[in-house]
């Protein structure tokens, strides 16, 4: 059974930072893709960025591009997500999600998501 536990979330300030962490088990972690979704309130969920198996390759939407940066330990089976330079339109709950193959489809929110954890930036 895939379980992917999201952790890091919490309340900053315009121009503060968090790091996401995504514990995962019950699959071959190294083997597969993985990308970062959030959601805003009243908004539909938005693919953020992703990573490949190999930790070679990332891509970030536009939105959080030269802010935020994806990483992962295939070691310990974690996903985690840098954020700098955070804005009030970041607001939102971050899920970490499984790719179904070891490489990433740009766009795209992986159906196999974590429950979620809420990042809040006041202005």
């Amino acid at each position: 059974q895939v379980q992917l536990v999201e952790s890091g979330g919490g309340q900053v300030e315009t121009g503060g930072s968090l790091r996401l962490s995504c514990a995962t088990s019950g699959f071959s972690f190294s083997n597969y893709a993985m990308s970062w979704a959030r959601q805003a309130p009243g908004k539909g969920l938005e693919w953020v960025s992703a990573i490949d198996r190999w930790n070679r390759s990332t891509s970030y939407s536009d939105s959080v591009k030269g802010r935020f940066t994806i990483a992962r330990d295939n070691a310990n089976s974690a996903l985690y997500l840098q954020m700098n330079r955070l804005t009030p339109e970041d607001t939102a709950v971050y899920y970490c999600a499984k790719e179904p193959l070891p490489y990433y489809a740009e766009n795209r929110v992986p159906s196999i998501i974590g429950q979620g954890t809420q990042v809040t930036v006041s202005s």
